[in-house]
Formats: structure tokens, sequence, C-alpha cells
């Protein structure tokens, strides 16, 4: 397994990253499945940190995660951080964040950048993480499935004060420039018009996860039900007793990488 701090564009920005490739005895085979067109890769996308300096904190135990996946799964795995993230150039907005991720899929797709023949992409999230890989999803056709894990159906909260979103993402260090955004209204109606609920149903037929703890009080599990439905054939996983942080739960990871596996088998990629 091969891990390195990873840097890639997305537009005119400079983001950071965290980028692993699968290798050593158990992934031999995965690297060399040419005829299949490469080795799989996954893209984990962080969500919006809460509190001063939450910045830096809400990716922290993501690379973790994208180890784990690389070393026992034999997956490519990338860690975007995005736009106003520690390391990462520019501003937070919510379309900005959904066209990083979209600049993400691109260089996962390109061996000359990762170091790897990636054969298809699939996006895992957590949170607005999730929403938007969903959102990302709809409009990208190479994404190849989703899982979402703990994903709000839209950002309708955020939308109704977002003056106040403003202020949480300046306290949580993800707004460098004090003078942004120069266009208020549009950088608020982005909170109106991206919406994983109304976007979903682009991302059918290709399979969704959706992982949802049935105690999360942040985002109603009545969220996961509608994106369930929007969807038409969505996995839909209820966690029992469990919050809004599944990346800290063993049972939602578990169903996670269960479904990677699974995926790779549909795809006919090689084990």
């Amino acid at each position: 397994m091969q891990q390195q701090d990873h840097h890639f564009g997305s537009g005119a920005l400079h983001l950071a990253g965290h980028l692993v490739t699968p290798d050593g005895e158990g992934a031999v085979k995965d690297l060399h499945a040419v005829s299949n067109g490469g080795v799989p890769a996954v893209l984990i996308c962080h969500g919006f940190p809460s509190g001063p300096g939450g910045g830096a904190n809400s990716p922290a135990t993501f690379p973790e995660l994208a180890n784990r996946i690389a070393r026992e799964l034999g997956w490519v795995a990338l860690v975007p951080y995005l736009r106003g993230m520690p390391g990462s150039d520019g501003n937070f907005s919510l379309d900005g964040w959904r066209d990083d991720l979209l600049a993400a899929v691109r260089h996962l797709r390109n061996a000359e950048e990762v170091g790897v023949q990636v054969s298809g992409v699939w996006a895992v999230g957590f949170g607005t993480g999730a929403g938007l890989a969903i959102c990302a999803a709809a409009v990208e056709q190479g994404i190849n499935g989703v899982g979402a894990l703990a994903t709000p159906a839209d950002w309708s909260d955020w939308a109704d004060n977002p003056r106040r979103l403003l202020l949480h993402a300046r306290d949580a260090g993800l707004l460098s420039d004090p003078d942004f955004p120069a266009d208020f209204a549009k950088w608020a109606g982005a909170l109106r018009s991206l919406s994983p609920e109304a976007s979903v149903g682009g991302l059918a037929p290709r399979d969704l996860l959706l992982v949802h703890g049935s105690d999360d009080y942040a985002v109603p599990p009545l969220d996961a039900r509608a994106l369930a439905e929007a969807h038409g054939a969505a996995d839909l996983r209820m966690i029992s007793g469990a919050g809004h942080h599944l990346r800290h739960d063993p049972r939602a990871i578990a169903v996670l990488l269960g479904w990677l596996v699974r995926q790779r088998r549909l795809h006919g990629q090689a084990d």
C-alpha cells in the first residue's frame, strides 16, 4: 500500500488530498487486472465541519478509512480536501464543493497523475459530502455508484438562514477571504438549487447505498427514506441506536465495506 499527500486541480484552484494505492501480496492480482481495465477507485467525501477550527478536524479520520479500503479491498482511494479546507485553495460554497468532487473523479481517471489505471470510480460520502456525492453522480455518469451515510435530503435549513451558515463557515476556517462571497445571493442560491432528493433520480439506475442512524438528530432518518423512495431501488440500511457520526460506528463501516466488495463483483472486477 502506497499513501501520499496529494494535489489536484479544480478549475483554477489547487486542492489537497490523501491518495492511497494498493500494493503488496494482497493486491498484486488487482494491479495486474489490466484485462478488466485496471483497479477500482473510491472517492471519499468529507462533510461540513462544525465549531471553531472545525475545518482542520472534519476529515481527520478519513485517510485511515482510505488506507483500510486500499489495504483490505485492494482499491485506490482518494480523500479530497474540498475548497476552503486546510491545504486547499478557495472558499467554501456548496456548488464549489460539488464541482471539486467532479474534478476529483476526472483526476482519478488520469492514470499518469494517480499512478494506477483505474477501472471505475465509486463515491462514498458522509453528511454533506454524501449529499454532494449524489448531486455529482447525477451529472457525472462516470460515477459507478454512491455509498451515502447520514445524508440530508436537501439543505433547506441552511437555505432558510444562509448568513448563519456563512458565519459557521468562517468560524470553521473555510473562508480565507474576508470579502467572500462577492455575490452573496448567488452563493446562497446554491443552498436551494442543489438537492440530493431532486438529484437522486439522475443517479438511478446506478446503485445507491443509504446508511442512516435510527437516532440521528442532526439529519432525521426520514431524509434517508425520502432519498430511497426518490431513487427507486436504493439499498437502505438503518443502524439501530446510531447517531449522526457514522464514520465512528463500526457497524456502518462494515456495511459500507461489504457494499464495496459486492459492487466490485457486480461490475466484473477481479478479486
